[in-house]
Parts: structure tokens; C-alpha cells; sequence
């Protein structure tokens, strides 16, 4: 403790909005280790947004069992402004939902694709966040949203907690849509089927939107990830209330195929050659059995047009193969100067 330490000139720095107060000698390593964290406080104030400045999206359809919890839930967690997209329930969905005094708007268009343009059109914060009605997901993990919201396009859920009430066949097919998605545009989303994300209105508003399905939040996420800058955090999920609308199957392979569908729209040059380096496949099965032929009868075992059959297949492969990879470092490139282009704009 410095001699010269005076507890007044402290207490005066606090009330005059000082953050924290340093006391001769300081330390070069103490003075830094202060500012950095200072610093990184100041920078997620900076980001972070406030719930007037979000608007909660539920598409719904026959959640009579559900809504008023979720709306309640929302309610109590200081969320105002709610919007209800009902897709013409036959139930007391939207009559729970007047109750709650929220908007309710009825959507125009065929199922998720028709209730999110319908959301979109009557949004009127700059950000957005939609969430399934159904109970499954909570209102408090909105929360945890708002400190980055402004660094973001759009921000992922995970569910992370309470992964037990997804069945078996929900995280298999969750798994192997997320590594199909990761390796065909290179990115590294954990969740990409989450029901819970948040988006800024205006990319909302700018996307372009072609799937009539629940493949629709996929196309969004794909065309955001690859013109835009995204992350995740984690929340909760619970399990649903009332009756599953979905086919497991149904739905989990139409959601692939829009993946694989869309992957030679945003980044074709990687789509064709990855196909292309399939080639290798049968071209090595070709060269092994000519192999093991000639080791067994000699030439006469062997055929000359097989081989050379084979040979090609497998340069051809091994040429898409390398042209793939330098694709995927060209496409990794060109986002990050996107994405700094953006932040020297703001």
C-alpha cells in the first residue's frame, strides 16, 4: 500500500463512474491484466441489446396445451413484444393467445416457410427471435442472446440440457445433418435444427426463402452462414406438449437433401468435384481386383482396358479430390474478408 493512498480521492473516482481503482506502484502485468478485462466488459455492453429491442416469434399450430405456458413464461421474463403466427389452428391456440394480450397475425403461405415471411413482414425491432411454441424451449435462455446479439447475423440455440428428451433418432439424424452441413460449407454449427435462434430483421427480411417445409430454417442458416457471420450459444430443451406434427424420417431426409440441394447453389465448384472425387471409390475396388487377378494368372488373368478403366477413374478422383480442398481454403478465405469488409463498414 502506497503512503500516499487517500480513501476519499478513491471514493470520489467511484462516485464520478470509475470502475476500479489502482493504487501506486502498480504492476505492468496487474495495469494490463485490468485493462484487457475493462475492456472486454466494455465490448459485450457494446454488443449487448435490450428486450424492448427484440421481438419473440412463435409459429404455431394446434399448441392449445402449450401456448399459455410459453406466453406466460415470456411474460414474466419482461418479453413484450410477441408475436403469435398461427397456421389456422382448430383449437383454442388463438384465443389462449388473445388472452395474453400478444399479436396474433394469421400466416399466408404454405407451412414454416409461409409463417416466418408472415413474421417477418409485421416484425418492427431490429431483431428478431423465433421459438417452437410447444413448450419445448424457454424463455429464460432468451437471455442469453442479447450480449452478442449486435456482433451476430444470427445466433444459434443448442440444446445442450435436457438432450434426454430428444429420442435417439432425433440426435442420430440432428448428428448427421450438422456433419453433412459442416463439411459441404465448412463451418462449424452444432445444432443447426434448433428451433430456438435469433436474426437481425433486415437479414431476416433479405433472405430468400424457397423450401416449404421445416428444411425452410436450414436454408436460412445455410445462406447466413455463407454471406453473413453466425455463432451459437447453448439453452435448454424440454420435452414438448401435445401431439409431434412431424415424420421423423420424412422430415430428417428432406432436411438433408436440402443441405446437399443447396450446397450446389452456394458453393458449386466443392459439390461437383467432391462428387467427382467418388470416383476413387470404384477405381480402386477396379485396380485391387486386376491387382490380385494378374498376381494369380499373370497377363492372361489381366484386362488391358479394365486397368486403364480404373487408372482413370482413380486420377480423376484424386484430381477432384485436390481440387475440392483448395475450394473449401478458397471459400474459408473469402468469408473471413466478407466478414471483415462488414466490420470496417460498421
Amino acid at each position: 500500500m502506497s503512503e500516499d493512498f487517500d480513501a476519499d480521492a478513491v471514493v470520489e473516482a467511484l462516485n464520478h463512474g470509475a470502475d476500479y481503482v489502482l493504487v501506486k506502484p502498480v504492476q505492468r502485468e496487474r495495469l494490463l491484466s485490468v485493462v484487457k478485462e475493462k475492456l472486454g466488459v466494455a465490448s459485450v455492453r457494446a454488443s449487448s441489446i435490450g428486450k424492448d429491442e427484440v421481438t419473440v416469434v412463435l409459429p404455431v399450430l394446434n399448441e392449445e396445451e402449450a401456448i399459455g405456458l410459453v406466453l406466460g413464461e415470456l411474460r414474466e421474463e419482461g418479453y413484450d413484444d410477441v408475436i403469435v403466427v398461427d397456421g389456422y389452428s382448430s383449437d383454442d391456440s388463438v384465443k389462449i393467445a388473445g388472452e395474453f394480450g400478444v399479436t396474433v397475425v394469421y400466416q399466408h403461405g404454405k407451412g414454416k416457410t409461409g409463417a416466418l415471411k408472415t413474421a417477418f413482414e409485421h416484425v418492427h425491432t431490429p431483431y428478431l427471435l423465433v421459438m417452437d411454441g410447444d413448450h419445448t424451449y424457454s424463455g429464460k435462455d432468451i437471455g442469453r442472446f442479447l450480449p452478442i446479439a449486435r456482433e451476430f447475423d444470427q445466433i444459434f440455440g443448442i440444446r445442450t440440457e435436457g438432450r434426454e428428451n430428444m429420442s435417439l433418432l432425433h440426435r442420430f439424424g440432428n448428428w448427421v445433418i450438422n456433419k453433412s452441413l459442416n463439411v459441404l460449407y465448412d463451418t462449424g454449427i452444432s445444432d443447426v435444427c434448433s428451433g430456438m435462434y435469433m436474426m437481425r430483421t433486415d437479414v431476416a427480411r433479405g433472405l430468400e426463402l424457397r423450401s416449404c417445409g421445416f428444411d425452410v430454417e436450414v436454408e436460412a442458416a445455410i445462406q447466413n452462414i455463407t454471406n453473413g457471420k453466425v455463432t451459437e450459444v447453448p439453452v435448454s430443451f424440454r420435452r414438448r406438449l401435445g401431439k409431434r406434427k412431424l415424420s421423423t424420417w420424412r422430415q430428417g431426409f428432406k432436411i438433408l437433401w436440402t443441405v446437399i440441394r443447396l450446397s450446389f447453389s452456394y458453393n458449386p465448384i466443392f459439390f461437383l468435384t467432391a462428387l467427382g472425387s467418388l470416383f476413387t471409390l470404384p477405381s480402386t475396388v477396379i485396380l485391387v481386383y486386376e491387382f490380385y487377378m494378374r498376381l494369380l494368372y499373370g497377363e492372361a488373368g489381366s484386362s488391358v482396358g479394365l486397368l486403364w478403366l480404373g487408372l482413370v477413374l482413380f486420377i480423376a478422383g484424386l484430381n477432384s479430390f485436390t481440387i475440392a480442398m483448395i475450394t473449401l481454403l478458397i471459400k474459408r478465405q473469402e468469408r473471413r474478408i466478407i466478414q471483415q469488409i462488414k466490420a470496417l463498414s460498421k
